[in-house]
């Protein structure tokens, strides 16, 4: 994600003029996160835990994928959930985002660490701007994971190239999204991602409007 914050998270001044924050419990794969959210015009839609977020975990429930040992890396972590939940399945987690919403989700980390301590390692936040300081980062992850992340046409290239680097070594990536039109999320995964990846539509939601697809480089030509 490029430029200033503010062009990534678009935030109006009063919509959450007098911040607060809130907590919730989430139970999934046999792990319970509590994820607090703390809404404030800075942190703007990176404050909430998104249903896509949730959506995405229940597919790893469901599908039982093993993420013992993995290395994941989550782009747009916002509260941490995603990357709490695979550390708590013993993934070996990097979660990313912008300066401004590393606090939120390090202390969300810090909640959530274990009695007995994390199954293999504390998960870790950096910040990462697409498209911009990919190249800092390794390429050989085994997931890449990113949930409500596809809502600005003028990111899906930074995306797109941010995506191509981290999934260098073979990746597999999740994304979950909301299939907002106004916002061309249908547009990204029909024209954008396709262009340098494998696509598949895992699952629909069509009662919440929430699709998750898996993607894989293609082999370049």
């Amino acid at each position: 994600m490029d430029g200033e914050a503010g062009e990534v998270f678009p935030a109006e001044v009063l919509l959450f003029e007098d911040g607060f924050s809130a907590e919730d419990s989430v139970l999934c794969c046999g792990q319970v996160c509590t994820v607090r959210q703390v809404f404030s015009a800075s942190l703007g839609v990176a404050a909430s835990v998104w249903e896509a977020a949730i959506h995405l975990c229940r597919y790893f429930e469901k599908t039982s994928l093993d993420l013992k040992g993995k290395r994941v890396i989550e782009l747009g972590a916002g509260t941490g959930f995603v990357g709490i939940l695979a550390a708590k399945l013993g993934a070996c987690v990097t979660m990313t985002d912008l300066p401004l919403v590393i606090p939120q989700a390090v202390q969300n980390i810090e909640a959530n660490t274990p009695p007995t301590g994390w199954p293999a390692e504390a998960p870790v936040v950096v910040p990462l701007s697409w498209g911009r300081d990919q190249q800092n980062f390794p390429s050989d992850w085994d997931y890449v994971l990113g949930t409500d992340i596809i809502y600005m046409p003028e990111t899906f290239p930074l995306l797109l190239d941010t995506l191509v680097h981290l999934c260098g070594g073979g990746a597999t990536v999740y994304l979950s999204s909301k299939m907002r039109q106004e916002h061309g999320t249908q547009d990204f995964y029909d024209h954008w991602l396709p262009q340098r990846f494998e696509v598949e539509l895992v699952q629909r939601e069509p009662e919440e409007n929430i699709n998750i697809y898996r993607a894989v480089l293609r082999p370049s030509s």
